[in-house]
């Protein structure tokens, strides 16, 4: 899955869920179980004025602009085949236990 902040001009790269918490051993995302997903906004400076919005994709791939991405947790998404293209969920939760959230500072 990848969670990316999108600004016209200003997007990072793509963060891919086996890397979530290690670069050095990749694994795989728990199906259907949340996971608190940290994106830092790293040296810009944004400036959002009172009424404006902000919107967040969620999807799990960014083909054709990146890669196609197998779904499934193989070693390797460039030597994935055909069986390992699953259909993928994404999920926002609502729910007061699991509520999907932003949190950014206010500077003032």
């Amino acid at each position: 899955m990848l969670f990316v902040p999108v600004a016209q001009a200003q997007q990072p790269p793509p963060r891919r869920g086996r890397y979530l918490t290690s670069y050095e051993h990749p694994r795989p995302l728990t199906p259907n179980a949340p996971v608190e997903w940290r994106i830092p906004l790293r040296d810009r400076d944004h400036v959002f004025l009172k009424g404006h919005r902000l919107m967040v994709q969620v999807q799990s791939t960014w083909f054709p602009l990146i890669d196609r991405n197998p779904q499934r947790f193989v070693p390797s998404i460039y030597q994935a085949t055909a069986t390992d293209f699953v259909r993928a969920t994404q999920r926002v939760y609502c729910s007061p236990a699991l509520a999907s959230h932003l949190v950014l500072p206010v500077v003032r």
